[in-house]
């Protein structure tokens, strides 16, 4: 049995008559939640589950499966979470994870357990089961590229948590699967706080449930926190209570930041950094309307190569299951983020994937964005480059309009507008709209492009 789980447990069960997680109309308290992990783990016991199983576990934050995966995770299990995927996303997933058992929640989270009827085996599977502790396979968002899997052995992961903080009434706006989830999990979980679950991550449902349920704290990402600011959903609801928003996952637009700062001043915005290698790193911003931070702390190491940031730290991932090892003989992990550096203070610019060659020239797609979004009619706007023979590559921006706008007027808006702010290589040359919305289910922008729409 995992020694970190049974210490938790003795924590729930002085805590019992707290809440734990309100979901919809329905609470549950942290001694409902002590005795649930006894009932998983004599339920997994009775159908001959053993300590170091692959566990797919597919559903969302629902009390039955916080529970179940303190359990799995209390059994020493390597578990891969899942929330609804299409069928041919699922398959690739279980032809990485090779899972030897699935547990699915279905409607009200009832659950179905199936035993894939094998047995894997790899080096990073062994290591886990040789140290007899739990593990954890995040896979990426793929926004870049195919989809990696990051195997943690989470007794490193979870060390992180022994230092006390804050006990924040929290909304899990991140899902089941994104290591920014798991982490705003188990982070309320060691600081005894409560959990609250949207019904939905449209605005007006995630304001709606920090009115109702007087959330504290928010953890999200720049693109949510622009469909706040453009939907008005701030309007309609009550947000006295939201003490501090936390935003990472991408860089922030400096125009949509200087405008939350403007209507929500008693509200604490903070940057944070993580990534699916390394987990969610202790950040401080320089302030709560600067894209400056300080990353790091205890554990961490930093430096920067060529202006890219590598970090160095004993709690990253073992390594991918489906990729090369990443991590350099002394350990340092190039994280592929371009960053200005300010004493000890850093700025994202951008993924140096995301870099736009004009003539040997540097773009970085979110100071466009950022410039363009200052225009009115403009509900979302994603840069990137097209290749071109002349200057090897144009900078482009597909744009997403409030109301419906000639092209000519709009580009032309745009072209004057960026002229006076960018230099000229950075000006948008091809521009379109788009009725699509510009992001993933993690609501990160998605700015990888292949050509113009309908070329």
């Amino acid at each position: 049995m995992n020694e970190m789980i049974e210490r938790l447990e003795r924590k729930f069960e002085r805590i019992k008559e707290k809440e734990l997680i309100i979901r919809g109309s329905v609470s549950f308290k942290y001694g409902w939640l002590v005795e649930r992990i006894n009932y998983w783990t004599n339920y997994l016991a009775s159908l001959g589950h053993k300590d170091g199983k692959v566990v797919f576990l597919e559903g969302d934050f629902s009390p039955n499966s916080i529970a179940l995966l303190l359990s799995l995770i209390k059994l020493n299990n390597i578990i891969v979470p899942l929330t609804r995927v299409r069928d041919e996303l699922r398959n690739k997933y279980m032809a990485i994870a090779r899972p030897e058992v699935t547990v699915r929640f279905e409607a009200e989270d009832k659950v179905e357990v199936i035993d894939a009827g094998v047995i894997s085996s790899n080096n990073y599977y062994d290591r886990l089961r040789e140290r007899r502790h739990p593990g954890m396979i995040f896979f990426s968002s793929g926004s870049t590229g195919e989809s990696k899997a990051a195997i943690h052995d989470l007794s490193l992961f979870m060390s992180k948590f022994n230092i006390s903080n804050n006990a924040y009434r929290t909304l899990v706006f991140l899902l089941f699967d994104h290591i920014g989830g798991i982490n705003t999990l188990l982070y309320t979980l060691h600081n005894e706080g409560t959990i609250v679950v949207p019904q939905s991550l449209t605005p007006d449902d995630v304001l709606a449930a920090v009115e109702k349920n007087k959330v504290e704290l928010l953890p999200t990402t720049p693109t949510f926190l622009n469909l706040v600011l453009i939907s008005e959903a701030y309007k309609r609801h009550d947000l006295s209570s939201l003490k501090l928003i936390t935003y990472g996952t991408e860089p922030m637009l400096e125009s949509t930041l200087r405008r939350f700062n403007e209507y929500f001043p008693a509200i604490k915005l903070k940057q944070t950094y993580g990534l699916s290698e390394l987990g969610i790193l202790h950040s401080r911003s320089k302030g709560p309307d600067s894209l400056w931070m300080e990353i790091g702390g205890e554990g961490y190491e930093t430096r920067i190569v060529d202006g890219v940031l590598h970090i160095r730290t004993d709690s990253a991932m073992l390594g991918y299951l489906n990729a090369e090892n990443p991590f350099s003989e002394d350990g340092w992990f190039n994280t592929g983020d371009i960053v200005d550096v300010d004493g000890k203070y850093l700025k994202i610019l951008g993924r140096d994937s995301e870099i736009i060659n004009v003539g040997g020239e540097k773009v970085y797609p979110a100071e466009v964005e950022s410039v363009i979004k200052e225009l009115e009619n403009i509900e979302d706007a994603v840069v990137y480059g097209e290749k071109n023979p002349i200057v090897g590559n144009i900078v482009c921006a597909k744009i997403k309009l409030l109301v419906q706008e000639d092209l000519k007027n709009l580009t032309l808006r745009v072209k004057s507008h960026c002229s006076g702010r960018l230099d000229d290589y950075k000006v948008p040359v091809g521009i379109t709209i788009t009725e699509e919305q510009q992001f993933n289910k993690r609501f990160k922008k998605i700015r990888k492009q292949d050509k113009f729409p309908g070329k």
